[in-house]
Formats: structure tokens, C-alpha cells, sequence
């Protein structure tokens, strides 16, 4: 169990409180509600650029980092299709540093030329380094663009092109900055050794004065139902060949998306999951199979991508793949508990860890319960196995999926 305290500031910003006396120090995590799905389609790629952009610099703090090493703290950040999140750890004693760095870059960055240009040229970078210039790492532009039609989850957090972050202007970073990374916008969750008054102290001083944005009121183009096979052969310099299938699958908080997360662990968790026992050991068409879910606040996908063994043919590898997932109709019920008993030891896992318990009180706020913290795991213990048989039938089917063959230059 999370304890947690929460209140709301005057200018909206929600605050999170969770008081873990038996910790030596304290985390702040801020996570502003915009992500890669929130971009206009031909500036593509702003919310990771301008997640680059909060360590060029704000209105009264040339350096972020420096302040914050100087007290032992350290910090990151990351941008997802849904929301981008900061978070930084520090001794306890120092926590009002976090508060004075955090709130004066969310009042306003320094927004300099020479900034920009540092940072863009990172952003050009990451973008060559990991997607157009490494094995398969266009692999995700081609899925998402052939998974999507309309909803803005077409295009990957790094941008859908790089033209769109190479002309970027001041005036487009600053709109999307003053648009989004407002108060109203916010979640702060403060966890570790503090105490509720401390906080609430420390937020009216540091973030009540930032006066809060204009409303944002989402209202993204909704994704239609996939009724045909969408196909799709690359030929590239790879070492080795790649076969991904990609299903549409509920949005997180939606019908059915607990079921499908306890179907795709059913699928990969462990050698004796029905990928790699099928596929890998028994069969030996791949050298390696994995199944994920993209974990989207709107319906997203349920991927599975496999590297075949050699001489394998793609149709041979897919016609095996496709059996395979006709065997969740066989299910046990032993196994799903095993599953389930998988998924709650992950949890558990996961909140030893101060930082990660302060991201996930963060993002179940930002679903709109922050208790969500506490009741995934019942969520999970009531889902029947008639329901991950039910929604298995539905999300894999050949009309639900994305195929793509990475294939090797011959």
C-alpha cells in the first residue's frame, strides 16, 4: 500500500504527498499532461525537443544541473506518446532546491538561440544515432505509420521527420512551451523524507505565484477499427531478419486492457511462455521472441517481434507464430495464476524503489486516480480466464494487425 496526501494549488497545480519516514532522501517528480500525441503532424517531435530544452536554462538559472549536483541530487527526464515527466533525487535536507529549480524552469525557460541550437542539434543526433542509422531502428516509423491512420500515435515521440525539428523556430518552441508546461498542466508528486506541511509550505512559495495557462481541452482524432491485414517488406543492410505483428488492443483504464496485459505476459514472461517455448525451443524458427504492450493512455498496440534463425523463410516463421497464439485457448487456469502471480511480484517490485513509486503516483493522477496505485493489483486478481480468452480472440486476429518483414539484403 502507497500512502499518499493530495491537494490542489490555486492555480491548478495537483500535489502529491507521500511521507516514507525510513528514507534518507527525497524525490521530486513533475509531470506535465502532453505528450508526442498533443503535436501538431508537421511539428512532430516538440515534445521531446522541448523536454531537451528545460536543461538549457531558465528565467533566473543559467545551469539546471550545477545547483542540483552542488546538494547530491541528480535528475532526468523522459518524454513518452502521453506525457513527459522530470524527476530528481536529493538529501532530504536540501529538498527546497528541487522546489527553486523546478519552479522557476516552469515559469519560464531562458529561450535563447544558442540553446536552441545545442539542443536541436542533440535531438538530430539521438534521432540519426537510434533510428536512422542503427539496425532496424526505422522499424517503429514504419509500424506506427501503417498501424495508424488517424489518431496521432502514427508517428514516434522522436518526431515523424527530421525537418520537423530542424525547422523548428523560437516562436513554435515557445508556443508549445507556454501552451503546455503550465501549472494547470501538472502533477508534482514529493515523496521520501518529507512531511505534508513541508510540502504545502514550500509549493506556495515556490509554484502558487506561476499564474496557470489557458485550459487545454484534448481532442485528438480517434483511431478506426483496423478490418484488414496491413503488410509491409523492408529490405535493409541488417545482420539478421525481424518479423513484427503489430494489434490494436485497449488504451490504459479501458475495458479489457488489464486482460490483454495478463495475455501478452502469458505470451513472453519467462522460457516457458508459449513464444519462446513454442517458437525458440521446441520449433527452433527464432533465435529470440518477445511480446510488449506500447502501455497508451489511448488504445495502443500489443506488438510481437521475433529475429528468425537462420535460413528460416518469413512464411514459414509467421504461419508457426500465428499457431502459437491459438494455443491461449488452452490455457490452464494454473496458468494464469502463475501469471498473475508474475505480474503482482512486479508491482511489488517496482515500489521498493522511491523514484519509480513517485512516477506511478504521478501517472495514476494523471489518469485521474491516483489510488490506481493501490488497485491494480486487485484489478488484475479478478480478471477471469474466460476474459483474457475473450479478449485474445478479439485483438489477435489477421484484420487487427500490422505485419512487418525486416528483411535482409540478399
Amino acid at each position: 500500500m502507497i500512502h499518499f496526501e493530495k491537494f490542489t494549488l490555486s492555480n491548478g497545480l495537483q500535489v502529491i504527498v507521500h511521507e516514507d519516514p525510513t528514507s534518507h532522501i527525497a524525490v521530486m517528480n513533475l509531470m506535465y499532461d502532453v505528450g508526442a500525441r498533443d503535436e501538431h503532424p508537421l511539428k512532430t517531435g516538440f515534445a521531446h525537443l522541448v523536454e531537451h530544452l528545460m536543461f538549457g536554462g531558465s528565467c533566473n538559472i543559467p545551469v539546471y544541473d550545477t545547483p542540483l549536483q552542488q546538494v547530491g541530487g541528480d535528475n532526468n527526464a523522459y518524454t513518452t506518446t502521453d506525457l513527459t515527466n522530470y524527476y530528481c533525487s536529493l538529501p532530504a535536507i536540501n529538498l527546497e532546491t528541487a522546489f527553486w529549480l523546478e519552479s522557476d524552469r516552469m515559469l519560464g525557460l531562458a529561450f535563447n538561440e544558442k540553446s536552441l541550437e545545442v539542443q536541436r542539434k542533440v535531438v538530430i543526433e539521438e534521432f540519426k544515432e537510434h533510428y536512422l542509422n542503427q539496425p532496424y531502428g526505422d522499424a517503429w516509423h514504419h509500424l506506427t505509420n501503417m498501424a495508424y491512420t488517424t489518431h496521432p500515435y502514427k508517428w514516434p515521440t522522436i518526431g515523424q521527420s527530421l525537418s520537423h525539428i530542424e525547422g523548428a523556430t523560437m516562436d513554435d518552441v515557445k508556443a508549445f512551451f507556454y501552451k503546455f508546461y503550465r501549472p494547470n498542466h501538472a502533477i508534482l508528486v514529493v515523496a521520501g523524507k518529507v512531511t505534508q506541511s513541508q510540502v504545502a509550505k514550500l509549493c506556495k512559495k515556490w509554484f502558487e505565484p506561476i499564474l496557470a495557462g489557458p485550459p487545454y481541452h484534448r481532442s485528438l482524432p480517434q483511431e478506426p477499427d483496423q478490418v484488414l491485414p496491413r503488410r509491409k517488406v523492408v529490405q535493409e543492410a541488417v545482420p539478421f531478419p525481424i518479423l513484427y505483428k503489430a494489434y490494436h488492443m485497449p488504451g490504459k483504464g479501458m475495458s479489457g486492457y488489464y486482460a490483454a496485459e495478463i495475455l501478452c505476459y502469458l505470451l513472453n514472461e519467462g522460457k516457458s511462455a508459449l513464444l519462446h517455448a513454442n517458437l525458440v525451443d521446441k520449433q527452433a524458427l527464432y533465435t529470440r521472441i518477445d511480446a510488449y504492450t506500447t502501455e497508451s493512455f489511448d488504445p495502443g498496440l500489443l506488438v510481437i517481434s521475433g529475429s528468425l534463425a537462420p535460413n528460416v523463410p518469413f512464411e514459414a516463421s509467421e504461419s508457426a507464430l500465428i499457431e502459437v497464439l491459438k494455443k491461449i485457448k488452452h490455457t490452464t487456469p494454473t496458468a494464469l495464476e502463475k501469471v498473475k502471480n508474475q505480474m503482482e511480484a512486479a508491482l511489488i517490485f517496482g515500489q521498493v524503489n522511491l523514484v519509480h513509486r513517485a512516477q506511478e503516483l504521478a501517472v495514476a493522477t494523471l489518469q485521474g486516480d491516483t489510488n490506481l496505485v493501490n488497485k491494480k493489483i486487485e484489478y488484475i486478481r479478478q480478471i477471469a480466464l474466460e476474459a483474457v480468452q475473450t479478449i485474445a480472440e478479439m485483438i489477435l486476429q489477421e484484420q487487427n494487425c500490422t505485419t512487418l518483414h525486416y528483411q535482409t539484403i540478399s
